[in-house]
């Protein structure tokens, strides 16, 4: 169990809730805004990612629409536990930003987490450049009691866009970016650009 709560505080129950789609989609952005809405409720906030996204500042997660909230970048998955006990603070709501990069002891380690009546909110990509899925994203989705998938505009026909199509023709899976190096497409948009290359 976390530390005990305060009177005014609402119960937590744990769980754990999941934000995944394509870039661009707003998945970062929504974690900011169930983050913020449980430190308004005066719930105990404490929110990693790993370190190896260092796109926009180290000590903060970022939306690519500039909307940031303080965090702690992590090595491995398993600094999560122990960080959280070496704060010593009441924590009941636990962030995650950029799932997809972590190692597969994610799955366990927020598992084991929502048990000991933490909830648990991960963002991450459903799927890397080639469409195929990404890292530990599908099993966390799996465990998760509740996933939202959020979806981006394709930026060739204005549909509702849930692939991340990469510009160039680096075949690195882990490939940090943006708008310059990353588009959002359509199942259709994405086969068709697929066959041409």
């Amino acid at each position: 169990m976390p530390a005990s709560q305060s009177n005014l505080a609402p119960p937590i129950r744990g769980g754990i809730e999941v934000i995944t789609g394509s870039m661009f989609s707003g998945k970062t952005e929504e974690l900011i805004r169930r983050l913020r809405r449980a430190e308004l409720a005066g719930l105990g906030v404490l929110i990693f990612k790993p370190s190896y996204d260092s796109r926009y500042h180290t000590g903060r997660i970022v939306s690519h629409d500039q909307n940031s909230i303080p965090c702690e970048s992590v090595n491995a998955s398993t600094e999560i536990p122990q960080i959280i006990q070496e704060k010593g603070i009441q924590i009941q709501v636990i962030g995650i930003d950029e799932a997809q990069f972590f190692d597969s002891e994610i799955i366990d380690v927020v598992r084991n987490l929502s048990f000991q009546n933490y909830r648990i909110i991960i963002a991450g990509l459903d799927m890397d450049f080639l469409g195929n899925p990404f890292g530990p994203m599908p099993s966390l989705m799996a465990v998760a009691e509740d996933v939202t998938k959020a979806r981006a505009i394709c930026s060739d026909c204005g549909n509702e866009a849930t692939f991340s199509f990469r510009h160039h023709g680096d075949s690195a899976t882990l490939m940090l970016g943006a708008q310059d190096q990353y588009r959002p497409l359509c199942r259709s948009c994405f086969k068709k650009i697929q066959h041409k290359s």
